[in-house]
C-alpha cells in the first residue's frame, strides 16, 4: 500500500514550518495557531429541544438518535435545558478524549453535551480539510501534549491550549482539493474494508454451519438418518443415541485448598476457557482465589449467566475458578472436544436459553437442574474423535483465511491513515 504514496506527485518546493512537530511543508503552504482560524461558540439551548449529538473518535459527529437503535440510551440527563447549540459546519471537541480524535465537524445542527467545545471557522477556509488535519495522529499526538492532567483518562484541551496549536494552511482551493480525494480514496478504502468484513463474516457462518452439522449429523452424508425425537436437534445418524446432559455429566464442586498456586481460569463466550493472567486486559483480575472452586483437565465451565451465549466451555488445564460458575465432569467415554463445540452451536444455545431462569435477557441462568435435562447426542466415542479431528481440520483453514482478511484490513486501515497524513500535511500533492 505504501508503494502508491511513494509514486504519487509531491509539490514542487517545501520549506522549513519552524515548527519541529511540523517539519517541513509545501512553499505556498502557511502555518497559523488555530486562535486566528477558529472562535469559540458558546450558545445555550433555553428549551433543551433539537437533535443530540455525540462525539466518537471512529465516527466523528452524529446523532446520538441513531445509536439508540444499537441499544444505546439517549441520554442520563434529567433534562438537556442548557445544552450547547451546534450549527451545521461547526466543530465539536470533547475536550476530555480529544487527545485521541474525539472532535470533528458536524454535517447536523443540534445540541450537544455542555461539557464539550463548539467552535466556528471565521473565514472561508474549507472545513473537511481540517475535520482531516485535526484527526491525524500527528495532532492527535500534539493535543494529547497540550492537554492539562495527570493520567489520560482526565486529560483535558481547554480552548486557550487548543487555540495555541499551530496549524497547517494550504491556500484555500487546495484545502478544498485535498478534501474532496479525501472523501472519495477515503470512501473507496472504506468499501473495501466493507467487503472484507462481509467475507470475514461469511466465513464465520460457514464455519458455524460446518460445526453444527458435524456435531448433530455426523461425517457420513450416506449414513440412515432418524428422527431424534428432541426438536433442536432433528434427524440424526441411524446408530447415534440421545442422552440427557445429567446422564453424560455430573455437577462437582470440589472447594480449591487455600493459598493454591493453580491457574485462575474463566470462560469467554468467544475463546472458551483460558487462564485469567493471559487475558488481563479484560479487566479479569482476582485479589483471592478462596472458595474457588477446582477445576480438573477435561472439566466443563459453564458460566450459568451467559451460557446460553456460549459460555460454556472445555477445559484444557487443571486449574480454580469463581464459585458463581458450575463444573461438569464427564461419567460416560466421550472427546470433551465434542461437547464443547455442541454446546456452542448456535442451535444449542438457543436451546439453553429457553431452559435459562429469569426475568430479563441479560439476567438469564441455567442452572444444572435445567441443563441437566437437556437432551443432546450422543456418537460413540470413535466417531466423536473423528468428528472433532474434521472440525480442527476445515476450522483451522476457515480460520487462516480469516486472519487472511483481517491483515489486509488492517493493512487498508493503515494505508487510509497514511493517505491522510500525507495528503493534509502535504507530503503528496492531490491535485
Amino acid at each position: 500500500m505504501t508503494e502508491l504514496l511513494i509514486t504519487m506527485q509531491r509539490y514542487e518546493a517545501y520549506k522549513n514550518s519552524d515548527i519541529e512537530w511540523l517539519g517541513n511543508i509545501p512553499e505556498r503552504w502557511d502555518v497559523k495557531r488555530i486562535k486566528y482560524l477558529f472562535k469559540e461558540i458558546n450558545e445555550r439551548s433555553s428549551t433543551g429541544t433539537g437533535e443530540l449529538l455525540s462525539v466518537s473518535q471512529y465516527t466523528g459527529i452524529t446523532k446520538k438518535a441513531d445509536k439508540t437503535n444499537q441499544g444505546e440510551l439517549l441520554t442520563n440527563a434529567s433534562s438537556l435545558e442548557g445544552y450547547k447549540k451546534v450549527s451545521s459546519g461547526d466543530l465539536v471537541s470533547n475536550i476530555m478524549l480529544a487527545w485521541n480524535g474525539s472532535l470533528g465537524f458536524s454535517a447536523y445542527s443540534g445540541i450537544t453535551s455542555p461539557a464539550y467545545s463548539v467552535y466556528r471557522l471565521v473565514s472561508k477556509e474549507h472545513g473537511k480539510y481540517f475535520h482531516y488535519l485535526f484527526r491525524t495522529d500527528l495532532y492527535k499526538s500534539e493535543f494529547k501534549r497540550n492537554s492539562s492532567g495527570v493520567i489520560d483518562s482526565r486529560l483535558r484541551l481547554y480552548t486557550e491550549d487548543f487555540f495555541a496549536t499551530p496549524a497547517l494552511l494550504p491556500p484555500v482551493n487546495e484545502q478544498t482539493s485535498i478534501a474532496n480525494f479525501l472523501d472519495q480514496k477515503t470512501t473507496q478504502i472504506d468499501q473495501a474494508i466493507a467487503i472484507k468484513e462481509k467475507q470475514i463474516t461469511l466465513l464465520k457462518e460457514r464455519k458455524q454451519i460446518l460445526i453444527q452439522n458435524a456435531v448433530t449429523r455426523g461425517l457420513n452424508p450416506d449414513a440412515p438418518i432418524r428422527d431424534s425425537g428432541v426438536e433442536w436437534i432433528g434427524e440424526i445418524p441411524a446408530h447415534w443415541v440421545v442422552h440427557r446432559v445429567k446422564n453424560i455429566f455430573r455437577l462437582i464442586a470440589e472447594p480449591a485448598e487455600k493459598n493454591n498456586s493453580y491457574e485462575l481460569l474463566s470462560i469467554y463466550t468467544d475463546i472458551g476457557v483460558k487462564p485469567r493472567k493471559e487475558l488481563e486486559e479484560r479487566g479479569n483480575k482476582a485479589s483471592t482465589t478462596d472458595g474457588y472452586w477446582f477445576v480438573k483437565k477435561g472439566d466443563f465451565i459453564v458460566n450459568k449467566l451467559l451460557a446460553w451465549m456460549g459460555a460454556i466451555g472445555l477445559s484444557e488445564y487443571d486449574g480454580v475458578t469463581s464459585p458463581a460458575y458450575d463444573i461438569l465432569r464427564s461419567t460416560k467415554e466421550l472427546n470433551g472436544f465434542f461437547y464443547h463445540y455442541l454446546f456452542r452451536t448456535k442451535v444449542c444455545s438457543e436451546e439453553l436459553k429457553k431452559h435459562s431462569r429469569g426475568i430479563m435477557e441479560m439476567r438469564l441462568r441455567l442452572y444444572f437442574d435445567k441443563f441437566g435435562s437437556v437432551f443432546v447426542p450422543y456418537p460413540n466415542k470413535r466417531e466423536q474423535d473423528a468428528i472433532v479431528a474434521y472440525i480442527e481440520t476445515e476450522s483451522s483453514k476457515i480460520n487462516k483465511a480469516i486472519t487472511i482478511q483481517q491483515q489486509q484490513i488492517e493493512k487498508l486501515k493503515e494505508y487510509k491513515t497514511t493517505l491522510i497524513n500525507s495528503a493534509v500535511t502535504g507530503k503528496i500533492k492531490v491535485a
